[in-house]
């Protein structure tokens, strides 16, 4: 199905739940979420019929995601039931992998087909800064596990912070060197304000570039291939880069800078059942507790809703989204 901007909507993102054992300074409060009931949640019934609605009108890649997607007890049937869906290709998963290892063998039976990992440092005492409550090990471990499993496509998703991790750029780059992954830095998005980014933390993805061109590193920009199709795709919202004798790719996502709202082919489901057409608009469509027709009416909704860009970002110019990161899923 297209949008009123002809953009075809293929993908959607689940919020599966608003919690995580985790508690990144960029996407929650120190305390946590607010404690919603189970009946303010949509069911796993509700869900599944979603998605269904979803791919009976061309949704073709979900990607679950969280809060924590991992602390949901019934997260592998879930995975089971959406993969099962008729016009479901591609099932993904973010995670801040620190639960990998416990799920990754469900994962692959079932047929998981990408594992993105989010990871902004690769210094201990700057991981437990960030994340506040967690072990970097417990994160290499996740990441270890998803390769050693031979999932299709592992991700490590790192938000580039000025005057935090923007000196471990090149670190981060050799990753591809030594793993078949990719590497994807994301510029920081000025959504939840806890007070601990200034505007010098805001820093545009091409600071990555010009950290390879000082350190003297290769490398060349790649085309974009749908893992869909396999065909070249403008779809997507990172650029991709490889350095020489790479095993995998770099990728700049670059939300502030240079948005990618012209080819966004995307919706948003948060936990409690809203559909978001844009993340960075307040805008929200309830499809809890309707029936199959009533969710296909408001999806069509949603999509003919989404607007042709998002406002103007900065850090000065905060998100409209009326949601932290972890209650509208990455």
């Amino acid at each position: 199905m297209q949008d009123s901007y002809g953009r075809k909507i293929e993908y959607m993102r689940i919020s599966l739940t608003e919690k995580c054992n985790l508690r990144c300074r960029y996407c929650m409060p120190v305390d946590g979420v607010d404690v919603k009931t189970h009946d303010d949640m949509l069911s796993e019934e509700e869900l599944i019929n979603i998605c269904k609605v979803a791919a009976g009108l061309g949704v073709k890649k979900f990607r679950l995601t969280g809060g924590e997607p991992l602390v949901k007890k019934n997260i592998i049937d879930i995975c089971k039931k959406i993969k099962s869906i008729p016009g479901v290709e591609e099932l993904c998963i973010t995670t801040n992998g620190t639960l990998l290892p416990k799920y990754i063998d469900d994962l692959k039976n079932i047929g998981i087909d990408k594992i993105n990992i989010s990871l902004d440092t690769l210094n201990e005492e700057k991981f437990k800064y960030i994340t506040r409550v967690g072990s970097l090990k417990d994160t290499l471990d996740g990441i270890k596990s998803a390769i050693d499993a031979g999932v299709k496509k592992v991700k490590i998703n790192s938000v580039l912070i000025g005057g935090f991790n923007d000196d471990e750029i090149v670190d981060f780059v050799n990753l591809t060197k030594k793993y078949p992954i990719d590497v994807r830095f994301i510029e920081l998005m000025p959504m939840y304000d806890s007070g601990d980014f200034k505007k010098d933390s805001f820093i545009p993805a091409q600071t990555v570039l010009d950290k390879l061109d000082a350190a003297g590193i290769k490398y060349k920009k790649i085309e974009r291939i749908d893992s869909v199709t396999g065909k070249p795709s403008d779809n997507g919202t990172a650029q991709l880069y490889r350095i020489e004798g790479a095993l995998g790719n770099i990728g700049l996502i670059s939300p502030l800078s240079h948005n990618f709202c012209s080819t966004c082919n995307r919706v948003r489901l948060t936990a409690d059942g809203k559909l978001k057409p844009c993340l960075h608009s307040n805008q929200e469509i309830n499809v809890k507790g309707l029936d199959i027709q009533e969710i296909e009416n408001k999806f069509k909704e949603a999509i003919m809703a989404k607007p042709a860009e998002h406002d103007y970002l900065s850090s000065e110019s905060r998100t409209k989204a009326g949601r932290n990161m972890n209650q509208i899923g990455g």
